[in-house]
């Protein structure tokens, strides 16, 4: 069966139930725009049987979380490594802060590369490189090899992380992503959860080297999983990205002869072509208008270093006002958090005297608190959003998803001053315990709200959000973790989580502005970019 033609796919409108609201002004009438994420394709990776749709989240559900497992698994041990390669404080710091930069902003390429070539050939790909980094790190000999390598494992890791929500933006449709990407993320933070536990006993039992021969095996594992039971869940016509590509071909002056002897007619000027960047907004195009009219037309696109180029997609999400406050406020977060593990195992190490494994055990709380937040979060995200269409009259707005975001904003702050005073006046490490339970499950609780958003709200650019996403989180995380045991020192855990809460206040009302305001701001960046072509 020949794929559908862009010609075609133009002239898909967008569902009624999942309009945007009407009472917003736009220069463009809703009813006449397509909506790309449901453009007809071939084996449409939404109609797939239940059981396929399983084995997708199940594979990639257990890629980010050996890939999230490897970013703190190394930290119940870090003063092994330190004894045994000779390195100081502050080299141990680099080997965590280079895994989460590049982890943070290779995502970038990834992205790219999985609009274009798809999503399987990245994740084999970034797989090897995975399995390469690992078995580097378990031989390494030196401080200045470790951290080398920890930045080739991190790009291998990376892209599971950058492209997985996408994946799950392909096969799930808007109304179940909620739910979907709560049990999800249970995995990816299922990680770091476990991360510390399996590190500190395996470098007890075995030396800090069997952490990475672990992680090893893991690559191994996930390799082979992708090879031989992932199958792609990449539609091109579905993808901004590629469409652009299509776009400039039909846009050539000279026709182009396929392979197989049939003519692609160029159109005698590029003026008039939409560019591909607002064809969620592009009118309908007639049946009779098609000008690419078989798969053979679409298999003869020859894709440039331009179309797989990073950065034009990055500042085109950064270019609207809602995604960059929701970014800050993922960044913010996740800094967090890692500043938190981080700062706790020394805390566990120096004030209360406990070995790699007593630590790997009370971090474990907070991955289970992270756990529970992410799966209930998504089921309350759904409920909400379910609840606020039928109230508005079936129309929708991607901001109704923060709506279930507030719950938990009440209580995060008072959570991590109450943890970081436990942690300074050294109250029984039960407390300790249970505030990190109860941080994870409401920080994540948020978190999980404004990923979810940042899909809906970027349609046919889930991919490059999601990275961009990445890369706030890896630098903001790595600036940290750099900057986490100096003011550690000097303010104590009490100062440095104060002033935490602090910063988790601005995040929330950053996350409320963009409820209030959000649509307003896309709106009004859409018709500026339909307006400039950009």
């Amino acid at each position: 069966m020949a794929s559908p033609t862009v010609a075609n796919a133009c002239s898909v409108s967008e569902p009624k139930t999942l309009r945007q609201d009407a009472d917003v002004e736009s220069s463009v009438d809703a009813t006449s725009t397509i909506d790309i994420e449901h453009v007809p394709v071939n084996d449409d990776p939404r109609q797939w049987s239940p059981a396929r749709k399983t084995t997708t989240l199940c594979i990639v559900s257990l890629a980010t979380m050996v890939s999230a497992l490897a970013s703190n698994i190394q930290n119940p041990s870090n003063s092994l490594i330190e004894a045994d390669l000779h390195a100081t404080s502050s080299q141990i710091s680099w080997t965590l802060a280079a895994f989460l930069v590049i982890q943070g902003n290779f995502p970038l390429l990834w992205s790219a590369a999985s609009e274009i070539k798809g999503r399987k050939p990245v994740y084999l790909v970034a797989s090897a490189l995975f399995v390469a980094g690992n078995a580097a790190l378990a031989l390494s000999k030196t401080i200045e090899v470790m951290i080398g390598m920890r930045a080739l494992q991190a790009a291998g890791s990376c892209a599971v992380m950058a492209i997985s929500a996408a994946t799950l933006a392909d096969i799930y449709d808007t109304h179940e992503r909620g739910t979907m990407m709560g049990m999800f993320f249970a995995a990816p933070l299922l990680g770091p959860a476990l991360g510390p536990i399996l590190g500190g006993s395996l470098s007890q039992a075995f030396g800090w080297r069997a952490s990475f021969y672990f992680l090893l095996i893991c690559g191994v594992i996930i390799f082979l999983s992708f090879l031989i039971l992932f199958k792609d869940t990449y539609r091109r016509e579905r993808s901004l990205t590629y469409c652009s590509a299509l776009q400039r071909l039909l846009a050539s002056k000279e026709p182009i002869q396929s392979s197989n002897g049939s003519i692609i007619a160029g159109h005698e000027s590029g003026k008039d072509q939409t560019h591909a960047k607002d064809i969620e907004k592009q009118p309908n195009v007639p049946d009779n208008a098609s000008v690419a009219t078989s798969t053979p037309g679409l298999d003869d696109v020859r894709l440039s270093i331009k179309d797989i180029n990073p950065f034009p997609p990055y500042f085109q999400i950064l270019s609207r006002k809602n995604n960059v406050f929701i970014l800050i406020a993922n960044g913010l977060v996740f800094g967090f958090t890692y500043c938190l593990s981080y700062t706790c195992s020394r805390t566990l190490t120096n004030a209360y005297d406990y070995r790699a494994f007593s630590i790997g055990l009370v971090l474990l709380c907070l991955g289970v608190g992270s756990i529970a937040g992410s799966v209930l979060s998504g089921r309350w995200s759904d409920r909400v959003l379910t609840k606020m269409i039928e109230a508005n009259g079936g129309k929708w707005h991607a901001e109704m998803r923060l709506e279930s975001s507030k719950l938990a904003m009440l209580w995060l702050p008072p959570f991590v001053v109450g943890y970081g005073w436990v942690c300074e006046k050294h109250v029984h490490v039960a407390v300790i315990c249970i505030m990190l339970v109860l941080i994870g499950f409401s920080s994540i609780w948020m978190y999980t709200s404004t990923l979810a958003y940042l899909v809906d709200a970027n349609p046919g650019r889930s991919c490059p959000a999601v990275a961009t996403n990445s890369s706030f989180r890896g630098s903001l995380a790595f600036v940290s973790v750099l900057i986490a045991v100096p003011l550690q020192d000097a303010l104590g855990d009490g100062g440095l989580y104060t002033a935490w809460a602090g910063v988790l206040v601005v995040t929330e009302l950053l996350v409320l502005l963009v409820l209030h305001k959000g649509e307003s701001w896309r709106m009004e960046s859409e018709e500026r970019e339909l307006k400039s072509g950009n």
